[in-house]
């Protein structure tokens, strides 16, 4: 029987007039992997406060089992600015002594990139206090994962790490036989790591068994079977659930009769999009170009981020951006942006961007645009506009959308300057859709944002006609809102990924590998038998590697292509098959000729 670790008993907590927590009891026991999910401002982080003894109850009870060892990430770390990476991380501990232990290895490697720490100007004898907030909290994190815990308590631990980082965090927990309990919007890695959920509503948290998929499945289900919610948020969770269902069924860990429940609530909901409706929508009002690039290079100061770029986003395209960071994936967005505002003028240092005549951009940057902190909410959407056309034949007023994105009648009064930092983030994107663009593009979005508000979200986008690129570490909604993923390599090149986010990371795992396979080269010799390259043999793998540069350039044309048609001849599956079979030949073209670019590479 697994040992009870924490047991929270009849716990009550009040801010101002709010009850944030209403008379909860739960428990943690040995083995568990929680996750938290539920609206902003409803208590998550309270919570695991509580649970962990940062915070005190006002009444009720927290009690931890004789000698546990807890392990705590907050969203503010307490590190020591003065200190090293190294002593913060790895403590007293000899080189010979981490270097030796698998543990240590895999958690730098996982989170930094290496055990030298590359990012980082000093390695792991890198002063603290100069370091970005993402930065610190990698370090937090690599400390608390290092030290041997029973139980750990997570507060957003995926805010700062790219996708591979956190597929890489996702594997590690579930090797480790501490308990879990974690706060996080990421609904791919509360897929991949938990087996229960707490659900924090109104002052109560109910339970539910399973990852995400099932969660989603049972919440639609107590909605359904109770009717005490609205309508249109069952609507909401049902429409999710469908999404699921019709995408990987392995994501559910339900018996079968469970699947086939699901399957039948979900009978009547139609597609998530008609993509093929939204694409003639977004071609009459956008018209056939968009932004055509042809062979551009993007820099960021002296530093080359892509390079002889020939790439086009067309009426209706949804594309996801992934990369490592520093690829180029915000530099890129902010080179189109720029074309668009000064209609085509500015361009970058080389190649061209041409824009469409009739492209209205709307871009939500990593930063909060500041507005007036004495405006109220809803005078702070009106200023944009009263109301605003979705698509579809939905029109929704400023005060309509509000409530959509959580600000209800009350709320919609409150000043900008009480609002919290995912309010502001929510008001940022209200005020982007009211200006109605035709053009949308996202950087991280997702930052901030609750699961409830992600979902309402992921609903307007669906039926909203236009062109999208988003940039997000958030696996769940580049997959849930985008049709087509692209990736930054950091080879300077920009690939479409035909199987998506799964590609993306099989590819970086296996350039990783050939990396760590180079022996480093012995120092040149000197001398009448030193081997030497001619001007002219170098001369020649310069050439090749730009004569492939240009065949992979000509690949990624064609699958773009097919693409195109498999989606024409969507209802035509021995087309389909045949295209199909064409997209894998090409597949395998590509592999081969990264290859050998790579063994140039090497060479020139």
């Amino acid at each position: 029987m697994a040992v009870n670790l924490v047991n929270v008993e009849n716990v009550s907590k009040v801010y101002g007039t709010r009850a944030l927590l209403d008379g909860v009891s739960l428990g943690v026991s040995e083995g568990d992997r929680i996750g938290v999910v539920g609206r902003n401002g409803d208590g998550k982080t309270t919570l695991i406060r509580m649970l962990a003894r940062l915070e005190e109850a006002d009444t009720g009870r927290v009690t931890h089992s004789g000698g546990l060892r807890i392990g705590v990430l907050t969203q503010h770390d307490s590190l020591d600015p003065a200190a090293t990476v190294r002593h913060e991380v790895i403590g007293d501990m000899a080189d010979h002594e981490w270097a030796g232990d698998a543990k240590v290895r895999d958690v730098l490697t996982g989170l930094f990139g290496g055990l030298d720490l590359p990012g980082f100007p000093k390695g792991l004898d890198t002063v603290i206090g100069p370091l970005s907030g993402g930065e610190r909290r990698r370090i937090a994190l690599a400390k608390l994962l290092i030290e041997e815990q029973d139980l750990i308590v997570l507060d957003e631990p995926t805010n700062h790490l790219d996708v591979e980082g956190i597929a890489w965090l996702a594997g590690h927990l579930r090797e480790r036989r501490s308990a879990l309990v974690c706060v996080t919007h990421d609904r791919w890695f509360l897929d991949q790591v938990c087996t229960r959920m707490w659900d924090v509503q109104r002052g109560t948290v109910y339970e539910y068994e399973g990852g995400y998929s099932d969660y989603v499945f049972a919440r639609a289900e107590r909605e359904r079977i109770a009717a005490t919610e609205e309508t249109k948020r069952q609507n909401l969770v049902r429409k999710e659930l469908a999404w699921l269902r019709r995408g990987a069924p392995a994501r559910t860990s339900k018996p079968r009769f469970r699947v086939e429940a699901a399957n039948e609530l979900i009978r009547d909901v139609p597609p998530p999009r008609d993509s093929s409706e939204l694409m003639k929508f977004a071609s009459t009002r956008l018209g056939k170009t968009v932004f055509d690039l042809e062979d551009v290079t993007v820099q960021a100061g002296p530093k080359v981020l892509l390079e002889h770029v020939t790439w086009q986003l067309g009426p209706g395209d949804r594309i996801g951006l992934v990369g490592v960071n520093g690829a180029g994936k915000t530099s890129l967005l902010r080179a189109l942006a720029e074309a668009a505002r000064t209609e085509g003028e500015a361009q970058p240092v080389a190649g061209r961007i041409r824009v469409g005549k009739t492209v209205r951009l709307a871009y939500l940057s990593q930063e909060v645009a500041e507005l007036d902190p004495a405006w109220r909410v809803l005078q702070a959407v009106q200023q944009v506009r009263e109301r605003v056309d979705l698509g579809k034949g939905r029109e929704m007023t400023a005060g309509q959308l509000c409530e959509t994105f959580g600000f209800n009648k009350e709320k919609q009064w409150t000043p900008v300057g009480d609002l919290s930092g995912g309010e502001r983030r929510r008001l940022q994107l209200l005020r982007l859709l009211m200006d109605e663009p035709n053009v949308l593009f996202l950087d991280e979005p997702t930052n901030d944002l609750d699961i409830e508000t992600l979902t309402q979200l992921e609903d307007l986008l669906d039926g909203w006609p236009g062109s999208m690129i988003v940039i997000s570490h958030d696996r769940f909604f580049v997959e849930r809102t985008t049709d087509r993923v692209f990736a930054l390599l950091g080879d300077g090149t920009l690939r479409m990924l035909p199987r998506g986010i799964d590609e993306y990371l099989e590819r970086r795992r296996r350039m990783e590998e050939a990396a760590a396979a180079q022996v480093p080269a012995p120092a040149p010799r000197t001398g009448p038998d030193a081997p030497e390259r001619s001007a002219a043999d170098l001369r020649a793998a310069k050439k090749e590697l730009q004569r492939i540069e240009r065949q992979l350039d000509k690949v990624s044309e064609k699958e773009a292509k097919l693409h195109t048609a498999i989606a024409e001849h969507a209802t035509d599956f021995a087309k389909v098959a045949e295209l199909d079979a064409e997209l894998r030949e090409l597949a395998g073209q590509r592999e081969e000729l990264e290859l050998r670019w790579l063994e140039l590479a090497e060479d020139a």
